[in-house]
């Protein structure tokens, strides 16, 4: 189950446009490395948490090391990983050097358990994270009222709408995935959130 809650951000290419609502994902739990791992073991009783977590942990040595040395990395069904790089331009080609190369970003394209997940997820609406901790504050204090704007304007960043300008700001993954996503934000292929994300408000 997949918890939301819904705020309303502006058209930045038509500030004349009305505010359309969209929705923000709230992660219920950081799920650490162990918990994972733990996971993982009590799916399966021929490996114990140990070797799980030996696994991984070579896993992900390995998955770098093969991306150094310049491979596209493909893990079936969880899917493929490959690099992109960030670089300052040059006047002309014969000016540029490695030195110019300042990002080594790593892509992923999610696999085939990954395609369909939408199909696969259920959702519930939950309130955003301000009104959580402003409720809580209120009750705490004693009072009968919460006031959401004030909760809403103490976490608005400068210039912004709503805590919101674009993408959303992510509490734990960084942001949503997509097809052809950069992790590192490079300029190479880059996914977009459509106003979703992980949301703190």
């Amino acid at each position: 189950m997949i918890d939301y809650s819904v705020y309303l951000q502006p058209n930045p290419q038509d500030e004349t446009a009305a505010p359309k609502a969209y929705a923000k994902a709230q992660m219920r739990e950081n799920l650490s490395f162990s918990k994972f791992v733990n996971h993982i073991a009590s799916h399966n009783g021929v490996f114990s948490r140990g070797t799980v977590k030996g696994v991984l942990s070579d896993a992900v040595s390995c998955l770098v090391e093969q991306l150094l040395e310049g491979k596209k990395v493909q893990l079936g069904e969880l899917g493929n990983f490959w690099i992109s790089l960030g670089s300052t331009g040059a006047d002309a080609l014969e000016d540029f050097s490695a030195s110019n190369i300042k990002e080594v970003n790593i892509i992923f394209t999610p696999g085939e358990d990954f395609e369909n997940i939408r199909g696969r997820a259920e959702f519930n609406l939950v309130a955003s994270r301000v009104a959580q901790a402003a409720t809580l504050k209120t009750e705490k204090t004693g009072g009968t009222i919460v006031d959401l704007e004030a909760a809403r304007n103490a976490v608005r960043p400068s210039g912004g709408a709503n805590g919101s300008s674009g993408s959303s700001q992510s509490e734990a993954t960084g942001g949503s995935s997509a097809s052809g996503s950069n992790t590192g934000g490079s300029t190479g292929t880059e996914g977009g959130d459509n106003g979703g994300g992980v949301s703190n408000d």
